[in-house]
């Protein structure tokens, strides 16, 4: 696994850690915007990546990924919490 894919496996894990800990601690009449600030806190982490690198190479990819990936993992938090009620 190159680096690339370590940083993005890492992103995921960290926003479904977040979802988790959302789902279990947060009222879920506030989930949805903690949601949010955790699908942008995994997009500001790339950036955040790629500044202290200062290598372009890979960021759209990479974010396009990370960006992808945590959508997805919210969503599935967010239809779980729907149907939870």
């Amino acid at each position: 696994m190159n680096a690339r894919w370590l940083l993005v496996s890492l992103l995921w894990v960290s926003t479904l850690a977040c979802a988790l800990l959302t789902i279990a601690f947060i009222p879920h009449e506030q989930a949805l915007q903690w949601f949010g600030a955790i699908l942008a806190g995994s997009v500001a982490a790339v950036s955040f990546v790629h500044l202290i690198k200062a290598s372009p190479s890979g960021f759209v990819q990479e974010l396009i990924y990370v960006g992808g990936g945590s959508y997805l993992i919210l969503a599935i938090a967010s239809i779980y919490l729907f149907v939870r009620g």
